[in-house]
């Protein structure tokens, strides 16, 4: 996973909730986006980084994003490392 790749789940992602027709306003109204704020930010790490963080809230959606996009469920988590906020810590 790299950069280039956590960008194409998260988009991947947004595209599975686009295509549910109750969940993208649901993410919306979470992050306080607007619909044309989104469009425009598509490209910028950090809403990418909310559109996982908010898909990787509950684990049917995880799945269900992951059947729409054709990943493995454990590529949105591996690719919310990457983008901003996404670093795991090292308690030692």
């Amino acid at each position: 996973m790299d950069l280039e790749n956590a960008s194409a789940v998260a988009l991947g992602a947004i595209s599975w909730m686009a295509s549910e027709e109750d969940l993208l306003p649901v993410f919306l109204n979470a992050s306080g986006l607007t619909a044309e704020g989104l469009k425009a930010g598509l490209e910028d790490p950090e809403i990418q980084a909310a559109i996982l963080d908010f898909v990787l809230m509950d684990d049917s959606w995880v799945l269900a994003a992951a059947g729409h996009s054709g990943r493995n469920p454990l590529d949105f988590g591996r690719a919310r490392q990457y983008l901003p906020g996404g670093a795991v810590p090292h308690w030692t």
